[in-house]
């Protein structure tokens, strides 16, 4: 894997590990969507200050976004598709 698979890999990673859309992690970041998801195929040349914004709202380093997966790595599962439900409103 390239330096730019590496980071797509692990953006991807930790985005699904905290269950959280491209569209979110885009909103929260303050940029692009389509942003995202071309950072995570590795096909963005991704500077330094927009991997700390993604950082940030992941909670996590951007150093983690930097650690080889190994070459059995298996790539992140997608979330389920689709919006989540709202919550019933309460009764009363």
């Amino acid at each position: 894997m390239d330096t730019r698979q590496i980071i797509g890999f692990n953006l991807r990673r930790l985005r699904v590990a905290l269950g959280l859309s491209q569209e979110r992690l885009a909103l929260q970041a303050n940029i692009d969507r389509a942003y995202v998801g071309r950072v995570e195929r590795g096909q963005e040349n991704v500077t330094v200050s927009t991997l700390e914004a993604m950082a940030g709202v992941l909670g996590a380093p951007v150093s983690d976004l930097f650690i080889d997966p190994g070459p059995d790595a298996a790539r992140p599962a997608a979330l389920k598709s689709g919006r989540k439900p709202k919550a019933a409103k309460p009764v009363g």
